[in-house]
């Protein structure tokens, strides 16, 4: 393949950028208070306009609101997904947004499922860790999130099969106690069935077509850690920017 020469996104976009990975990381909370644009052209030797252009710039993405106060970081009804979390874990040590909490359904080994088994690269009907979780916000239930590690870890790892929130989510506890750093990651977006189970939480009637992320995670070594679903609470939406050469 031919190289070619990359050249540098204009300045707004590499400003917003950086705003734009603060507050998905989580370094600026919901509501945190962005400098002013005078600060920013100050901060980045740029002009007013092209500060503020930067700023238009999160609006128009979602990712923050301005009024005669300022500029507030806010993520309105955006998900956090899986691999926002370990974003922010690494960040800042939390997986948790401003606002946001976790209960802990359930923990418990149960057989492999087709996909799950040809996930985590087990028999189909071998005992696997399942953890399930509801996170919520001031705005009611984020998403209902269930997802699958070999049962190997828990020898390592006993917390996984606990009905309690883990310091450092799966993520951590796994790169603790065996040195597996999630290193890359597959998300698939799909509408399923809801399970009559989490219909419950979601308040919605089991068979409902609901939209979905699946995330499958892999360490350093190429082999799988963890496999995990998603499904969003009403009114959630996914989203992502990505920069095109």
């Amino acid at each position: 393949m031919t190289p070619k020469v990359q050249r540098a996104a204009p300045p707004f976009m590499q400003i917003a950028e950086h705003f734009r990975m603060k507050i998905k990381e989580g370094v600026l909370a919901q509501d945190a208070k962005l400098p002013s644009i005078a600060e920013i052209s100050r901060e980045w030797g740029v002009a007013t306009a092209t500060a503020a252009k930067a700023i238009k710039q999160l609006q128009e993405e979602g990712y923050v609101r301005s009024s005669s106060q300022g500029t507030f970081a806010d993520l309105g009804r955006k998900l956090t997904s899986g691999p926002d979390r370990l974003q922010m874990l690494r960040a800042t040590g939390s997986g948790f947004r401003s606002g946001e909490s976790v209960e802990i359904l359930s923990a418990e080994l149960v057989p492999a499922s087709t996909d799950v088994a040809e996930a985590l690269k087990v028999d189909e009907g071998a005992q696997v860790v399942q953890r399930r979780r509801v996170y919520r916000d001031d705005t009611g239930v984020v998403a209902v999130s269930t997802s699958w590690l070999a049962s190997d870890l828990v020898e390592a790892a006993p917390e996984l099969l606990e009905t309690g929130p883990l310091p450092k989510m799966t993520f951590g506890l796994i790169e603790d106690r065996t040195g597996r750093r999630a290193v890359r990651r597959r998300d698939v977006v799909a509408m399923y069935p809801t399970p009559e189970d989490i219909a419950q939480i979601l308040g919605v009637e089991g068979g409902t077509q609901a939209l979905t992320m699946t995330n499958q995670y892999w360490d350093q070594y190429g082999e799988p850690t963890e496999y995990a679903r998603d499904f969003l609470g009403a009114g959630r939406e996914l989203s992502a920017e990505y920069a095109l050469s």
